[in-house]
Order: C-alpha cells, then sequence, then structure tokens
C-alpha cells in the first residue's frame, strides 16, 4: 500500500507575532509602533488575514491525508520526504526560501494579502487548497518547472536558490576573485568589485533585475522555466591588477560561472537568506550555473 500524500504547510512567523516577542506585550508593540509613525491596526489586521488564510488552507486538507507545518525559520531543518505537497501560505519570497530543500515535491503557492503581494509564485487563494491540493498530488499533475540556480564549490560545499546566489564579503566590502567562463579558452580576469549576482527568470523580478535596467538590458532577461541565466559584476574597480571586462552575461543550461577567491573570506548566498551560506577562502574555487533541479510550481 502506497503512504497517503502529506501536506506541509509552510508560513512564517508575522511581523505582529515579532513585535509582541520583542517588546512583551500588544500594548508595549503599539506603543512602539505610534512612536514611529506606524499604528498597529494594520500589522494585527496582517497578521489576522494570515491566520485565517492558514486555517482555510490547513481545514481544506483532504481527510484521508496526512499534514504538518513548518515555519520558516525551522526549513533547513524539517525533513521533506518523496511523497510531500508542500503548500506555501503567505509572500511570494517564502516560495524562494522553501525551493531550495526541496527535491521535486509539487508547491501550491497560496497568497494571504492579494493586492499586496505581487503574487508571482502564490498564484492562488485560500478557498481554492482543496481542488489544487487534490490535483497536486495527483499523477501527471499541471506544473511549471521552474529553473533554479546552483554553486558549486572545489570541496564540495553547494548551494541552490530559486531567484539569484550572491558572491561577495559578509559585509558587503571589496571582494577580490578571478571570474572566469567554463568554454572560453581559459581566459579568466582578476576583479576587485562589489561581487557578483547570478539569477533565474524567476528572479528576474526583483534583484536581477533591478541590476539588468541598470546596465541598459544588454542581454534578454531569460523566462521563469528557460534554462538560461544572467549575471553580473556590481561595481567591478579598474586598477593596474585587476580588470572590467568581464561584468554581465548569460549563461546557457550546461554553462559555468567559475570563481577563483583571492579574499580571506568570501561567501555565496542565495534569495537573501545570508545565515544560509558558503564560505569559501583564499584560492578556493566555485562553479555557478543552471541546476539540475526544478522547482515544480503547480498552476
Amino acid at each position: 500500500m502506497s503512504l497517503a500524500p502529506r501536506a506541509v504547510l509552510v508560513h512564517r512567523t508575522t511581523e505582529y507575532e515579532e513585535l509582541v516577542a520583542r517588546h512583551g506585550t500588544h500594548g508595549q508593540a503599539a506603543f512602539f509602533l505610534s512612536s514611529r509613525g506606524r499604528d498597529i491596526t494594520e500589522v494585527a489586521a496582517r497578521h489576522e488575514r494570515d491566520g485565517r488564510a492558514l486555517a482555510e488552507v490547513a481545514a481544506a486538507v483532504p481527510l484521508d491525508w496526512r499534514q504538518t507545518r513548518v515555519e520558516r525559520a525551522d526549513l533547513d531543518r524539517f525533513p521533506f520526504a518523496p511523497e510531500d505537497v508542500v503548500v506555501v501560505v503567505g509572500q511570494d519570497g517564502l516560495v524562494a526560501n522553501a525551493a531550495k530543500y526541496l527535491t521535486g515535491q509539487p508547491v501550491v503557492g497560496v497568497d494571504t494579502d492579494p493586492g499586496r503581494n505581487p503574487g508571482v509564485l502564490v498564484r492562488h487563494r485560500p478557498g481554492d487548497a482543496g481542488k489544487l491540493l487534490r490535483a497536486a498530488g495527483a499523477a501527471g499533475a499541471r506544473v511549471d518547472e521552474l529553473t533554479m540556480v546552483e554553486a558549486v564549490a572545489d570541496d564540495t560545499q553547494r548551494l541552490v536558490a530559486l531567484n539569484e546566489i550572491y558572491l561577495g564579503t559578509p559585509g558587503h566590502q571589496t571582494a577580490r576573485y578571478r571570474l572566469g567562463l567554463d568554454g572560453d579558452g581559459g581566459v579568466a580576469e582578476a576583479q576587485a568589485s562589489s561581487g557578483v549576482l547570478v539569477g533565474t527568470g524567476t528572479g528576474a523580478t526583483g534583484w536581477l533585475r533591478s541590476l539588468w535596467q541598470e546596465r541598459g538590458g544588454p542581454v534578454a532577461l531569460p523566462a521563469p522555466t528557460e534554462d538560461r541565466l544572467l549575471w553580473f559584476v556590481r561595481e567591478a574597480w579598474p586598477s593596474p591588477a585587476t580588470g572590467t571586462a568581464l561584468v554581465a552575461g548569460d549563461l546557457a543550461a550546461t554553462a559555468r560561472l567559475t570563481l577563483t577567491v583571492e579574499s580571506d573570506h568570501l561567501i555565496a548566498f542565495g534569495d537573501g537568506i545570508e545565515s544560509d551560506a558558503l564560505h569559501l577562502t583564499w584560492g578556493q574555487t566555485v562553479r555557478v550555473g543552471v541546476c539540475g533541479q526544478r522547482l515544480r510550481l503547480a498552476v
């Protein structure tokens, strides 16, 4: 007998919960916000909407399924299983936070605050959860397979992200390294910069797009399901020892951007989560390119 699917409801602590945890009571949190020109009413209302949405989704899980919940801060320790259907209840960024820990499980994105969230990844409403779960748990479920980016270091450290991977210094100071492209005749350039960003078509709605617009769109942005990445060097500094010839480009499915560290300490982190990073030291090399796994987002 096959194991019944398990609905894994991914959520995050709300701003209201964080405020109350920090200040002790609702009243103290309200006073803190009012001293900064904000009203806690709006924050509490969003908290209540999130709670109602999570409860509605939980109630829609089929009775013959198992279900559990995981908070964003615990994603790196949560044991996802092959039969899971992952339901992200919240903002688009929460889907990206969960994506790196998945291995092909279908994902249903539920928007708790329509109109406030862009809804690029959380495409559905809480009331649709029941039919979406049944469809996602069935064979041949309709999904968009979104391209992801990975960084693999020469000591086997590996990082996966849905939007982008940033390589630079922990304090965002000058990073020194040697940058090159696989299959480009071994050409590499010593650089000093504010770091390197490599992003996907999904990431083209955020940080990657801002760099792309700043550079005048030298290469077309990839689609979310396209096996192509864009990369940009941020604020490359020309000097007698460092160059600025390799500052932007795209990577096809089999291409890799290589970076050899020439600083005491560089890091690589994905989707804005600096606490979960690769730590690289002098002389190490990291290769960045299209990841073999995909995020399977229910449509």
